[in-house]
């Protein structure tokens, strides 16, 4: 592969915690019922506004309020519960001293993504300008829009490029802009869903990518 496209939630950062916290406190402070983990958990590869009215039954003004709302509080109640999954920083680190190109393609918003990165001291494996957030493409996964705007970023073919990720939503968009796959089972959907999606490969450690 001349290029490897990672998704970030899931796949390279264990950011489920603090996604759930950050949910369930917007969650709170509007008022609304609780909802079940699992129905927000389905949402995760989403466009964020998804966890609200996919996975708490929003309608769309709500939706727009609890988005706006999760982003406000998410630096000091879902950032400090996120860490990298084992075996990444050697993984990036190989990947990088072998000379080939990584991106990462997340539904993440890009100024949370960026940050993510920083604080998990991965930038220096993928850069800031590789990382590529729910704003740079016009639809989100799985649509192959953004993995468009990242084979042109990096001057490379689809064929010669490998998309990594834990949902279906990042292996369909992987397949619908002609990209290899590979899923990784350890996130956020199980090696059953994943297999669902047809990927190329299916690992249980980051580190079988090498």
């Amino acid at each position: 592969m001349a290029a490897i496209v990672f998704d970030f939630d899931g796949t390279l950062g264990n950011s489920l915690r603090g996604i759930l916290e950050t949910a369930h406190e917007v969650l709170r402070r509007m008022h609304w019922p609780a909802v079940d983990d699992q129905a927000l958990i389905a949402t995760i590869g989403l466009p964020l506004r998804e966890n609200f009215t996919r996975g708490a039954g929003m309608n769309d003004e709500d939706a727009d309020r609890a988005t706006q709302m999760y982003r406000e509080i998410f630096d000091t109640v879902g950032a400090p519960a996120i860490e990298l999954f084992p075996g990444v920083r050697e993984t990036l680190a190989e990947l990088s001293r072998r000379g080939i190109p990584m991106a990462i393609a997340s539904s993440r918003g890009q100024r949370s993504l960026e940050m993510l990165v920083r604080k998990l001291e991965i930038d220096s494996f993928i850069p800031p300008e590789r990382c590529f957030g729910l704003e740079k493409a016009a639809r989100p996964k799985p649509a192959p829009d953004l993995m468009y705007v990242i084979l042109g970023s990096l001057g490379v073919r689809p064929e010669e490029t490998l998309v990594v990720g834990d949902t279906v939503f990042d292996i369909e968009m992987g397949r619908n802009a002609g990209c290899h796959t590979c899923a990784v089972s350890y996130g956020n959907q199980s090696a059953d869903i994943l297999a669902g999606a047809c990927p190329d490969y299916i690992i249980d450690d980051l580190r079988k990518l090498l």
